[in-house]
C-alpha cells in the first residue's frame, strides 16, 4: 500500500525531520553519550492517525519495535493494522491490514522490509510478511493456542516463540516447521543474550526463568528462582502479571519487568536479585501476556512497558504518568531498593509500552497513540 501522510512537524522548510542524535559507539557517526542525555529525554513527536473514519473510536497499540538500522519503528494495533514510521523524517510511512488474521506482537526480521507477528483469530500461525507489497512469505503453524511472545535471535534468522499451549518453538524463518519444541508449564516470555549464545524463557506460573545453551538445549544449564530472588517485592509480582523479559546489551543483567510496583534486574551470570526497581506511581493497567481479559485496555496485551538503553546501564520504564529512568549503576538500598528518575510529559498520556530505539538517542512509547521522545538540550 501506499504511505499515507500524516500530522507531521516541520521545524523549518524543506524536508520534516526530527533531530535525532546517534549513539555513542564504535560503528558509525557518533556524538552523544546516552549518559550525557538521558535526563533531558521529552516527549517530542505526537502521532494520532488520521485513516480512521470519523466517529471510529482510536485503536490500541500491542507492540512497537525497530528494525536493526533504527530508521524505521512499527507498531501493530488492535484494529488488526501494521503501522511503520521513518524516524529521520518522523513522519507516517505506511499502513498495512491483517484483517484476516489479526495481527500482534509484530517484529522486524534483520531485514527491514520482512516481518513476523502472531495472529489473534482464525488460527495461532506465526506469519512472515514482505513490507513492500504487503505479501505472505511463509507461514509459522503449530501451536495451538495464542501466541503471548516472539523473540528474534540477534544475529541469525531463528526465532523464539510462546504459547498458551504449554510450548515453546524455536524456528528458522527459511522453513515453515519448528526445529525445536520445549513443552514447559505456562511459559509466557522468552529473550536472547547479546551474542545469541544463551535464551531464556519465563515460567510466571512456577516464578522461575530457565536458561539454555543454545548450542545444547536439552536442558537448562541455571534457573533462576523468582521467590527465592524476590527481594521486597509483593507476592503477586512473583507468580503472576510479568510483562518483559530482556537481557542488557553488555550482557550483565537480565530485565524481568512487570505490571505491578516494580520490576526485577538479575545478575545474568549468577542469578541472583542485584535490585528491584521500584515505580512510586504504580503499575501500569495493560495485562502480562496471556493474562488478558474483559474489555477496552484491559483485555489488549503488550510488547512490554520497560527495556534497557543500548548500553545496557539504564532502565526505562512506563508508569501510572511519566516516564521512570533506573541506572543500574547506582547503589540500592539495604533491601535491594533501587529508586527511579522521572522524565515527565505533558498531557499525562500512560506510557503503556515503552522501546529504546537500538541505534539513536530516542524513545518510543505508547498507549492509544505513539509517541517519540528525544532528548532536549538544557540551553
Amino acid at each position: 500500500m501506499s504511505s499515507t501522510p500524516m500530522d507531521i512537524d516541520e521545524p523549518g522548510s524543506g524536508t520534516p525531520s526530527l533531530n535525532v542524535t546517534r549513539l555513542l559507539g564504535p560503528n558509525g557517526p557518533s556524538t552523544s553519550k546516552i549518559s550525557e542525555v538521558i535526563k533531558n529525554f521529552r516527549p517530542t513527536k505526537f502521532f494520532q492517525r488520521d485513516d480512521l473514519k470519523e466517529g471510529r473510536p482510536q485503536p490500541y497499540v500491542l507492540s512497537i519495535d525497530f528494525d536493526d538500522p533504527g530508521e524505521l519503528c512499527m507498531t501493530s494495533e488492535s484494529d488488526e493494522t501494521i503501522q511503520i514510521y521513518n524516524v529521520r523524517e518522523g513522519r507516517h510511512d505506511k499502513s498495512l491490514l491483517s484483517k484476516k488474521y489479526g495481527v500482534k506482537h509484530a517484529k522486524f526480521t534483520h531485514s527491514s522490509s520482512g516481518i513476523i507477528y502472531a495472529s489473534t483469530k482464525q488460527n495461532d500461525a506465526i506469519r512472515y510478511l514482505a513490507t513492500h507489497d504487503n505479501s505472505f512469505i511463509r507461514y509459522f503453524e503449530g501451536h495451538e493456542a495464542s501466541v503471548t511472545n516472539i523473540a528474534l535471535h540477534p544475529g541469525s534468522d531463528n526465532f523464539l516463540s510462546c504459547s498458551l499451549d504449554s510450548t515453546v518453538r524455536l524456528w528458522d524463518l527459511n522453513s515453515r516447521n519448528w526445529v525445536a519444541r520445549f513443552h514447559l508449564t505456562n511459559p509466557t516470555l522468552s529473550a536472547w543474550d547479546p551474542a545469541g549464545l544463551v535464551f531464556a524463557i519465563a515460567l510466571p506460573a512456577s516464578a522461575s526463568i530457565l536458561l539454555y545453551d543454545y548450542r545444547n538445549y536439552v536442558k537448562p544449564f541455571k534457573i533462576i528462582d523468582v521467590v527465592k530472588e524476590k527481594g521486597p517485592a509483593d507476592a503477586e509480582a512473583v507468580f503472576r502479571g510479568w510483562t518483559k523479559l530482556e537481557f542488557s546489551n553488555d550482557g550483565k543483567h537480565i530485565l524481568l519487568g512487570t505490571r505491578t510496583n516494580g520490576h526485577f534486574l538479575f545478575d545474568a551470570i549468577d542469578g541472583n536479585l542485584k535490585a528491584y526497581l521500584r515505580k512510586p506511581q504504580g503499575g501500569t493497567r495493560r495485562p502480562a501476556p496471556g493474562e488478558a481479559e474483559g474489555g477496552g485496555s484491559g483485555a489488549m496485551e503488550s510488547s512490554g512497558d520497560c527495556c534497557f538503553t543500548p548500553d545496557g546501564r539504564y532502565v526505562v520504564s512506563g508508569a501510572a504518568k511519566d516516564l521512570l529512568v533506573w541506572d543500574t549503576l547506582a547503589t540500592p538500598t539495604n533491601n535491594k531498593v533501587l529508586e527511579p528518575n522521572f522524565l515527565p510529559q505533558e498531557g499525562k498520556k500512560e506510557p503503556m509500552l515503552v522501546q529504546y530505539n537500538p541505534r539513536f538517542n530516542m524513545i518510543a512509547t505508547a498507549d492509544k497513540e505513539l509517541m517519540f521522545w528525544l532528548p532536549v538540550s538544557d540551553s
